[in-house]
């Protein structure tokens, strides 16, 4: 076997009385090195059978040697560019006399060896400018020099380099089917179905293989490396060292190369990159990567609707942590089901309930000509999101708790379409009336604090004394008891507070009173209630409603409240 070697290596070596000769591949010393992935990671060293990880700054050309000793040699060499477009090519040039190991006498001084190699213009046998993962194969090399030069015209970026003489032994790559596609086998509203053939490496020749799934809306993927920087963008650039520091091998670990104290099966996959900091890496929201085993069917959730991604397959030798690129597809996803637009009419109050995180569209057109239009939400539960517009101009957009009235200049023949927008907590009810005439008031208007509130010094063993706001419009309130658990929580209470159940659904024992009450000046809308009757020790859930002209009523906040045990 043939190491492939730099000539700078020489400088590593003690001088001699004879000449020096590059020295073939000894294979014991080669899996020492590649276990050891810094010996490569400082050096112009492309290693015989091993991918090597570097680093290229914008405009900065790098270059990396390799020996071919014999003629007629098997060579292979695959550049794998990361996050941005590489242009590089190959080429040879003979071995000078002094390293072939047949002249004679003193030898010249290594600094003159190596800008006599370096100086010297080689042939050039291949070049490529993209960001394709591309291949240089020959199977009859001629002996000689091997350069490979790099450069990124675009940005700071990491590539790959991975070259051997026995490219039919190594296969480190998985190989592709020979229909390498992605099929979308089904589309959904927020899933897509993917199939794929499985690698011949794992169904042939029986290699540990896995593959790696990436979602995005972005585009398609030429290689798992650029994903990989994609991921860690942020982090692994800010971390990069200035151009024309000097650095050790061991400073790689500081700016997002792999760790290189453990070989490939042992890093894993999944595991991230580790940095000089005590940093994670940010991953993109849009950006989703997910490795399946050796399934090649996968079915993807939790998309949007209506919208267009982008699906990359990757095979990756688990043993070797190498991969090899399906030919990526895309899809979109199909829209919601176009919902039934609600109509209402003039005056009336409606019944609106939404899912959570749900929408609903409502749509009201008058038949007259109006100068106001005036809508009016009660929202049951928790709060939910308004938002009109008339004729497609956006009039109102507002989060709606409890009861609440818009008023809204009116045009002839306009057309107003409500968008109510559910709560993330859970499902939202609402009542909603919508009308032309201002007088026509459905909803009892309620004051800022509807909350009731209980006299603790006035609580006798079968009587509590509470108080609550009103409003200067005259409205009949009633007021009603449930005995409760000692144990009845706030949790339970909350769960309770569906403000758009009226007394109509209570039992009559439960019943108090009924009374009007309002007054004209605000500060003094108060009114208190001893509610008299009830058993020592004992729990009671005090409930008032204010029910409006219209006949609908709007329930005030629960309040727990409990006799004294001893009087």
């Amino acid at each position: 076997m043939l190491l492939l070697r730099c000539p700078l290596l020489l400088l590593l070596l003690p001088l001699s009385s004879r000449p020096q000769k590059l020295p073939t591949r000894d294979e014991e010393l080669f899996q020492m090195q590649i276990r050891d992935k810094a010996f490569f990671h400082d050096s112009s060293v492309i290693p015989d059978g091993a991918e090597i990880s570097s680093y290229l700054f914008r405009d900065t050309p790098k270059r990396y040697f390799f020996v071919v000793e014999e003629d007629n040699t098997p060579l292979a060499v695959t550049v794998t560019p990361c996050d941005a477009p590489l242009e590089w090519k190959l080429s040879v040039q003979e071995l000078p006399e002094e390293t072939s190991g047949e002249g004679s006498g003193e030898p010249e001084p290594l600094e003159q060896q190596k800008q006599q190699i370096t100086n010297e213009e080689g042939t050039e046998l291949f070049s490529y400018k993209g960001n394709d993962v591309e291949y240089f194969v020959s199977s009859s090399s001629p002996s000689g020099l091997y350069q490979l030069d790099l450069l990124s015209t675009e940005k700071d970026t990491h590539f790959k380099v991975y070259a051997t003489t026995t490219p039919e032994s190594d296969q480190p790559y998985p190989e592709l089917p020979y229909d390498p596609r992605i099929d979308v086998t089904s589309l959904g509203r927020t899933t897509v179905t993917l199939a794929w053939k499985p690698s011949p490496t794992a169904s042939l020749l029986k290699q540990p293989i896995q593959y790696c799934i990436v979602i995005n809306k972005e585009h398609n993927f030429k290689s798992l490396c650029a994903v990989e920087a994609k991921l860690g963008s942020d982090d692994a650039f800010m971390m990069a060292p200035k151009p024309g520091l000097d650095f050790s091998p061991f400073d790689f670990a500081h700016f997002g190369f792999p760790s290189d104290n453990n070989s490939g099966k042992e890093r894993g996959f999944l595991k991230s990159s580790k940095f000089g900091r005590h940093m994670s890496p940010k991953p993109r929201v849009d950006l989703h990567k997910v490795c399946i085993g050796n399934k090649n069917i996968f079915t993807v959730s939790d998309l949007k609707p209506d919208t267009q991604y982008y699906f990359d397959m990757f095979a990756v030798n688990t043993n070797s942590n190498m991969s090899t690129a399906y030919v990526g597809t895309f899809a979109r996803t199909k829209e919601e089901a176009k919902q039934k637009t609600v109509e209402l009419k003039d005056g009336k109050v409606t019944d609106v309930f939404i899912k959570r995180k749900g929408t609903k569209f409502l749509r009201f057109a008058p038949v007259s000509s109006h100068q106001k239009v005036t809508f009016s939400v009660h929202s049951c539960l928790d709060a939910v999101q308004i938002q009109v517009r008339r004729d497609g101009k956006l009039l109102l957009s507002q989060n709606v708790e409890g009861v609440r009235q818009f008023q809204l200049r009116g045009k002839t023949k306009a057309k107003y379409l409500i968008r109510l927008k559910g709560s993330k907590k859970g499902a939202s009810m609402l009542k909603i009336l919508a009308t032309t005439r201002p007088n026509k008031q459905s909803f009892p208007s309620l004051p800022e604090d509807t909350r009731i509130k209980a006299f603790d010094k006035l609580r006798t063993c079968s009587s509590v004394t509470v108080a609550w706001l009103g409003t200067q419009e005259r409205n009949k309130f009633c007021i009603y008891k449930r005995e409760v658990d000692d144990n009845y929580s706030e949790e339970q209470k909350k769960r309770e507070q569906n403000q758009c159940l009226g007394p109509d659904t209570r039992k009559k024992s439960e019943k108090v009173l009924c009374k009007y009450f309002h007054s004209q000046n605000i500060q003094k809308a108060v009114t208190t209630e001893t509610i008299r009757g009830l058993q020592p020790g004992k729990s009671y859930l005090l409930d008032v409603y204010v029910i409006g002209h219209g006949g609908h009523s709007v329930k005030y906040q629960s309040k727990l409240v409990k006799t004294r045990k001893f009087c």
